[in-house]
């Protein structure tokens, strides 16, 4: 077992497990409870359009897809908030255009680069140092706004009419986080891929809130399983020879099943 810690790239592909996990469970819980669980899987979805755009024009792939994402988030916030567009409807329209900005500049640029796939499925066992980097950063950076706006968020992801009266700036830290979400969702493409990455922010949360008998129970379980699947996920994947995305999902999904039988009733 300890003879693949050995190998750099399993080094590397535990570390960035350790911190994607974490940093996606984090924000996965209150996505659940903000019932926001289809606003992750539509900017994964969305952030192809920058990673196409990244591919085309030579630049990283996911820096693109973070500015790509980023603006999409905004573009969401204010479908929704200004110009009153249903929320679901927002979501799936940000949707099919990344997706669809994907295959025009892929059509375009007349080819299909072999490593874009690894984008779809996840192929955390080829992360490298700029990615665990970029991922302790986005770490770093949910942790601080965390620390700040804890209660803030608890509240609105609780009752948003609360949290607008207790704090004027509920508005502002709630569009904060769904940027915060964006970046996230891009920096955990590495792990699952863009098809499986709503399982990476759900399931841990759906686990935590299965366990735990109080919210700072909740983030700690779902921390927790997330961090026990994807490195799980990842030592099926080394030792059977099979696609890390999906051994991280299914661990997952196995975890939540245990979860169903020593819950809370």
């Amino acid at each position: 077992m300890f003879e693949i810690l050995s190998y750099e790239f399993m080094q590397r592909a535990l570390l960035g497990g350790i911190i994607i996990s974490t940093a996606s469970a984090l924000i996965g819980v209150f996505l659940v409870l903000k019932r926001l669980s289809l606003l992750g899987d539509s900017l994964a979805h969305a952030s192809f359009g920058g990673i196409a755009l990244g591919f085309v024009t030579g630049w990283n792939p996911l820096l693109t897809a973070l500015a790509f994402v980023t603006l999409a988030s905004l573009g969401i916030d204010r479908l929704v908030n200004k110009l009153k567009v249903y929320g679901e409807s927002a979501i799936a329209l940000m949707l099919s255009f990344g997706m669809a900005l994907a295959l025009l500049l892929i059509g375009i640029a007349k080819k299909m680069d072999y490593n874009i796939f690894s984008y779809l499925f996840g192929s955390i066992l080829t992360i490298n140092s700029f990615d665990i980097a970029l991922a302790a950063t986005v770490l770093a950076l949910i942790l601080i706004f965390y620390f700040f706006n804890y209660k803030i968020l608890l509240y609105s992801a609780f009752n948003q009419d609360i949290a607008l009266v207790r704090n004027k700036r509920t508005k502002l830290i709630d569009k904060l986080f769904i940027m915060l979400s964006a970046v996230t969702i891009v920096i955990s493409i590495r792990a699952v891929g863009i098809l499986l990455i709503s399982a990476l922010l759900v399931i841990p949360a759906l686990i935590g809130l299965r366990l735990s008998k109080s919210f700072k129970s909740t983030i700690f379980i779902a921390i927790l399983s997330s961090i026990c699947g994807v490195l799980l996920g990842i030592f099926l994947a080394y030792y059977f020879d099979l696609p890390a995305g999906g051994t991280i999902v299914m661990s997952l999904l196995f975890l939540f099943v245990l979860s169903l039988f020593f819950g809370r009733k």
